[in-house]
């Protein structure tokens, strides 16, 4: 009933917000998909009826959100880039839906083996305040003896970096490509490390990262 609705008001500027930002996103990863659609960056409304979970809970979506990855079949497998728009507020971030636990255990050899690609990921993110490192967190402590400072990073199942927000202001203004934008550059060197570990993992597996 509110189909015309919907694109006027989510579709077509989440689509015009994906085109702001494509070409800073470009630079970052000249692999990542950048098309201003429905399932190539933005979400669908409908929920997917085929998953048993969603067949008891509504039909529509009540959130949506656009998605940075290189390739969408690997959407649990690749670090993202994401924004999202919930009735509570917006968030925004990057990193990991699920990783794999060979991605998670590659990643930890990198951060205690102190690798480059790591060191400039801890360095960005140290280097700000807007973001949270996020994720599930083993129930028992892993590295108990590991430097305080790297715990956070070798104690969850998978990792983002998401920065939550109540400012509608912001939300609404001519102004929200280019904070998102200076804030997505920001943790560059963290995506980078992440596709550093997928790198790895693809070439240990005997395939290719897309």
């Amino acid at each position: 009933a509110h189909k015309e609705d919907y694109h006027r008001l989510v579709v077509s500027p989440f689509a015009e917000l994906v085109m702001q930002l494509a070409p800073g996103m470009l630079e970052i990863d000249d692999q990542l998909i950048t098309e201003p659609k429905i399932d190539k960056t933005i979400s669908r409304i409908h929920r997917d009826l085929r998953i048993l979970a969603n067949r008891s809970r509504p039909r529509y979506r009540d959130n949506c959100w656009l998605l940075f990855i290189r390739d969408k079949k690997l959407y649990n497998g690749l670090p993202a880039y994401f924004f999202e728009v919930t009735p509570g507020g917006f968030s925004y971030g990057m990193g990991y839906y699920q990783a794999s636990t060979d991605s998670m255990r590659l990643m930890r050899e990198l951060i205690l083996s102190e690798d480059a690609a790591f060191l400039k990921a801890r360095a960005a993110y140290e280097a700000q305040a807007q973001f949270t490192l996020v994720g599930q967190s083993y129930k028992r402590p892993k590295y108990p003896d590991a430097p305080e400072h790297l715990r956070p990073w070798l104690e969850k199942k998978s990792l983002s970096l998401v920065c939550q927000s109540t400012d509608l202001n912001l939300l609404f203004s001519d102004n929200l490509a280019g904070v998102l934008m200076d804030a997505f550059r920001q943790i560059a060197p963290v995506y980078h490390f992440f596709i550093t570990v997928e790198s790895r993992r693809q070439t240990l597996t005997g395939g290719l990262l897309p």
